[in-house]
């Protein structure tokens, strides 16, 4: 069984994000069983853990639905993120939803990443802005990202334009390879030798770093 969690930003109800959130999550699951695994799909919405977040923030310490949100990203084999887009970025309830996780996390996770916004102005979002953070998370993001104007919202017969439902279909099937391949947890595998703590195991004492200035250049 492959466990996906999406995270939705969105914080109007109803809101574009989720919309967006449900069509990758559908077409996510299944994309994963085309491939042969069962596969389960969760949705976690930021909003009403707003308050919640505020007081990890000072606190530091995870409570109630947000410690079981942080426990679903924990166990999922593959995460799809959507957020709205706020000055250009993602918003700030969705940013700190990463910023409380705990370092290591998302260590060579799949994730697929996504965002809406009132016109195509802002789609390079995917590339400026979510995509490096999810880089210096560590995690695995797929080459296609999606991003819906909203525009791209009930302009067919379908509920949303041809483009759209294409780029989603090939975004899931991206995650699905990572997540429901025979690669995928050769590369979670790798991901994980190393973790932030390993940085600290062995380090040179500061003895033997001016033992080795006063030494001088070695000799070739």
């Amino acid at each position: 069984m492959r466990h996906i969690v999406v995270i939705s930003a969105g914080l109007s109800v109803p809101s574009s994000t989720r919309l967006l959130a449900d069509m990758l999550a559908e077409a996510s699951q299944r994309a994963v069983e085309e491939r042969g695994s069962e596969a389960s799909v969760e949705i976690v919405e930021l909003r009403p853990l707003a308050h919640a977040l505020a007081d990890h923030l000072l606190t530091g310490f995870p409570t109630g639905d947000l410690k079981a949100a942080i426990d679903k990203v924990r166990h999922a084999d593959g995460l799809v993120v959507v957020t709205p887009v706020f000055s250009a970025s993602y918003s700030g309830l969705f940013k700190t939803f990463f910023d409380v996780l705990e370092p290591g996390l998302l260590d060579g996770k799949p994730v697929l990443v996504a965002a809406t916004a009132g016109t195509a102005r802002h789609s390079l979002v995917l590339d400026h802005a979510l995509r490096p953070l999810f880089a210096y998370l560590r995690a695995v993001v797929v080459p296609t990202g999606v991003f819906a104007a909203s525009s791209d919202f009930g302009s067919s017969a379908g509920g949303e334009s041809q483009e759209l439902g294409k780029r989603v279909v090939r975004a899931a099937t991206e995650l699905a390879a990572l997540v429901g391949g025979p690669a995928a947890g050769p590369v979670r595998a790798a991901a994980h030798q190393r973790t932030v703590d390993d940085e600290f195991d062995n380090p040179t004492s500061f003895e033997d770093l001016l033992r080795a200035a006063s030494d001088g250049p070695p000799e070739f």
